[in-house]
């Protein structure tokens, strides 16, 4: 029985990051967790490319020109949608996962979700760097990881 599990070695590899800056303040601290884990994990500054959208409705978008220039080992996205009155939050999480799923899918690229949807700025804060973690570091080893996994299956 043959196993694969790609290594967290981001030697050699080329990252975008696209981030929204809507929740500015919460989205730098993903993107920070992020640039962090990519760093430590052997990416050169010169591999990795971060570009700024206003909102996580545009994610999916900005995604798919990243993904589709063949620049790119993997697409990593970052936002932060808070829970208002209304279901808004509801619709705007669900396009960005949507849309960044079918981005993937598309063009073949990892492209990885880290698109926060919470209820409240609590939810948001523990999980960029609070009790919860950074969902930023988090998306950055499962990034690093699916890029060697595309590697490893002839994609790249």
């Amino acid at each position: 029985m043959k196993h694969e599990r790609p290594e967290a070695d981001a030697t050699g590899l080329r990252f975008c990051v696209v981030a929204a800056q809507w929740n500015e303040a919460v989205v730098n601290r993903l993107v920070d967790g992020a640039l962090s884990v990519l760093a430590q994990q052997g990416a050169a500054d010169a591999d990795v490319e971060v570009r700024w959208v206003p909102g996580s409705f545009e994610l999916p978008v900005a995604a798919f020109w990243a993904a589709g220039s063949g620049e790119f080992d993997a697409v990593l996205a970052f936002g932060c949608v808070i829970k208002g009155e209304t279901e808004h939050f509801r619709l705007v999480a669900d396009a960005a996962s949507e849309g960044l799923m079918r981005v993937a899918l598309d063009t073949g690229v990892p492209v990885l979700n880290g698109v926060l949807a919470a209820y409240d700025a609590s939810q948001a804060e523990s999980r960029s760097g609070g009790e919860h973690g950074n969902t930023g570091s988090q998306t950055a080893l499962a990034a690093i990881r699916m890029a060697r996994a595309a590697r490893a299956a002839g994609v790249k």
